[in-house]
């Protein structure tokens, strides 16, 4: 059985995150080790578009991820937790990713990948860890948030970092319900 057709079973003819019905076509998960149905999604035309290309993302199209979340199919599980976590400085999408759970197998897979991480830029933590999107962090210095009127404090513990992807030195984190970018030197990853 051809793998679209797998998947088409297993999906029951509708996008694999959204639930649409329309333009559906196979999604190899990065980075693609084999070519199977268990590394693959069935998504529509728009999802896969706004997957491949972040200038194109509806943040609003991506509430569906409040549903497909649960799947019980690592690879939809991995694509969730990679958007929630390209999306988690909007606010709702960390919330859905703190309710998250993935076994640690699918979690590595997830993080595998870097997920939007420009190739060349690698972000580092004070100590020279490497950081993911998604990685919890602690801050070491108390920090002025310019514009934000408020010392975010060391010892602040920051979940869901984003990744900015064309400085390695800054990563995005909510502190104080706040949105902020902070310099990848005064943090300190956590496990």
């Amino acid at each position: 059985m051809s793998i679209e057709k797998t998947l088409m079973e297993r999906s029951g003819s509708t996008c694999e995150l959204c639930g649409a019905k329309e333009g559906l076509s196979v999604y190899a998960i990065p980075p693609v080790t084999e070519n199977n149905s268990d590394k693959c999604v069935l998504v529509c035309s728009n999802c896969q578009t706004q997957i491949e290309d972040p200038e194109k993302v509806d943040i609003n199209h991506w509430r569906c991820l409040n549903d497909s979340m649960w799947s019980t199919v690592p690879a939809v599980q991995v694509m969730a937790w990679r958007m929630l976590t390209r999306l988690s400085g909007e606010g709702w999408p960390q919330d859905l990713l703190d309710m998250l759970f993935l076994e640690d197998e699918t979690l590595a897979w997830a993080k595998s990948d870097g997920f939007g991480e420009d190739e060349g830029a690698k972000h580092k933590d004070s100590n020279g860890v490497p950081l993911l999107a998604g990685d919890t962090v602690v801050l070491i210095k108390d920090l002025n948030v310019k514009g934000g009127g408020f010392t975010a404090k060391r010892g602040t513990a920051v979940r869901g970092i984003s990744l900015v992807h064309d400085n390695p030195e800054h990563i995005e984190g909510r502190v104080n319900g706040q949105q902020i970018v902070i310099l990848t030197q005064y943090v300190k990853k956590t496990n």
